[in-house]
């Protein structure tokens, strides 16, 4: 329990304000924070995997299977979007004011959600849904980094990996026990009392929160030519060999549409006084490179977790509530890679070895599952994925913690708005590339000849000998995802971890509100 300092923020308020040095935070206020956190991750996490199971009863019961895509299209939009502007703000008017905003939007977008009567209304709920969402992760990673040094973040490694294990196991139940035996709209009611909790937890913690205040300037040309780039990618990546064809004029034109809004971002970057995220940062070679690695290994991971249900059903011959379990290893595996990644970052200096040990029995695992297939035993094929997974999670905290390492404390909150995004963005590619070889395969070139397929009514007409074949493409192109994740881990350049955080509390003279 926080102290009583701690819930009325008095104290910090006045020191704030005054300039002067803070005393730390002490470990049972440290564990309020991140107890606060965690909830307001679990929003988030939950999301991404109670909406799927209900996505077929939501369709039916609005009567628009259709557009039915545009749940889940919407909120990866908006989410991925304004994610750097999450970052920047932050670091202009405090962490605490931006993730109470973000808990409140998301709050309201599920409110909209639940009571949607239409799709159209539902997916423009959902976008207000993902606007929220959006900066909920990147900001309680933020301020991790704000309350404790690199070293003593590696500790709480478990416990962020478990929200995550915890809601990619609970959110399929509970989204297909609400859509059938309830209804759908209970997944948005459920966000509203684990929201409520969230903003009175870091309502009342973040009071206390270091602040690092320098004099800022959100650049708005840069933020509106990011969020259209990205808005128009991740459509073209969406739509791309499923609602239309890759060589078509919608896609080529959606393509071409980013490319040139990329090419200003970029430019803007480059002459902009204060650019939306800093030229020094994203040249900083353990920014780059440990950014790289996280976009191939978590964009490797979630392909793996999309098509390997089609490839256990398909090839395998498991039913899907069979292949929902025989999911778990791969889930497992990326809580335990990153405890051990944490664990291993607390004792040993060069604490790259261990992640680049596991990658390296990671792409062994992922290449004997290409070459045998489905001539594998079933356990043999469920310990691979396990020990495949383990060296992915291995870099997702190392990634997080190496980045905020290597820059200064007022640069926090863009850096590691800047990593989520750019991981979100290199996923996208990643499971677009997977769907591409799936389709093709399984429709003989068909998915990216032809739209308005997906890839569960093609697997079901599938010649199993057909899917295998197609699937060892999947798996050996998975290769070559952790192939590019090892090599730029390797690149990294591996700093000591500092082992203190902030030296005082409040960091520059603060203004205005403390959290």
């Amino acid at each position: 329990m926080a102290s009583p300092a701690a819930v009325t923020g008095t104290p910090a308020q006045t020191q704030a304000q005054t300039g002067a040095p803070q005393e730390r935070l002490s470990q049972s206020e440290i564990r309020a924070i991140v107890y606060g956190l965690m909830t307001a991750m679990l929003l988030a996490a939950l999301d991404q995997t109670i909406v799927a199971t209900a996505m077929p009863t939501i369709g039916l019961d609005l009567g628009d299977a259709a557009n039915l895509p545009w749940i889940v299209t919407a909120y990866l939009l908006a989410s991925t979007a304004v994610t750097p502007l999450y970052g920047k703000l932050s670091d202009i008017h405090g962490r605490r004011i931006m993730l109470l905003i973000a808990i409140a939007t998301f709050g309201l977008g599920s409110l909209a959600c639940a009571l949607a009567p239409t799709m159209v209304t539902l997916a423009l709920a959902r976008g207000l849904q993902g606007i929220g969402g959006g900066g909920l992760i990147a900001l309680s990673q933020t301020i991790l980094a704000d309350i404790m040094s690199p070293k003593e973040r590696a500790r709480y490694q478990v416990v962020i990996a478990g929200v995550f294990v915890a809601a990619s196991v609970a959110g399929p139940l509970l989204g297909g026990l609400f859509a059938q035996h309830l209804h759908w709209s209970l997944i948005f009611w459920i966000n509203l009392p684990i929201g409520i909790l969230a903003f009175a937890l870091t309502n009342a913690n973040l009071k206390r929160l270091p602040r690092h205040d320098r004099q800022h300037r959100l650049d708005w040309p840069g933020a509106a030519l990011m969020v259209a780039g990205s808005v128009t990618l991740l459509l073209a990546l969406s739509w791309g060999g499923v609602r239309y064809p890759w060589g078509s004029p919608t896609i080529l034109a959606l393509l071409a549409g980013a490319a040139v809004l990329a090419g200003g971002f970029a430019a803007r970057l480059a002459t902009a006084s204060e650019p939306l995220i800093p030229t020094e940062v994203l040249k900083d070679r353990v920014v780059y490179s440990a950014t790289l690695a996280a976009c191939f290994a978590m964009g490797t991971f979630i392909g793996l977790t999309i098509y390997v249900p089609i490839f256990l059903e398909g090839v395998i011959g498991l039913s899907a509530s069979e292949s929902g379990v025989a999911l778990v290893p791969l889930m497992i595996g990326t809580v335990t890679g990153a405890t051990l990644s944490g664990r291993s970052m607390l004792h040993f200096r060069h604490y790259k070895r261990v992640p680049l040990a596991m990658m390296s029995l990671s792409l062994a695992c992922c290449a004997t599952i290409a070459w045998e297939g489905r001539a594998l035993p079933f356990w043999l094929m469920e310990v691979l994925f396990a020990l495949l997974s383990m060296g992915i999670g291995t870099i997702l905290p190392l990634s997080t913690i190496a980045i905020q390492n290597a820059v200064e404390p007022h640069q926090l909150g863009i850096a590691t708005a800047a990593m989520n995004f750019f991981r979100s963005l290199g996923g996208a590619l990643i499971v677009a590339a997977f769907g591409t070889i799936v389709l093709g395969g399984v429709a003989g070139g068909a998915g990216s000849g032809t739209g308005g397929h997906d890839v569960e009514s093609l697997i079901r007409g599938a010649d199993p000998a057909q899917l295998a074949l197609t699937f060892r493409f999947v798996f050996l192109a998975a290769c070559l995802g952790l192939l590019g994740a090892f090599t730029f881990l390797a690149l990294m350049e591996e700093r000591p971890l500092r082992e203190r955080a902030s030296p005082r509390m409040g960091g520059e003279p603060a203004t205005g509100d403390p959290g």
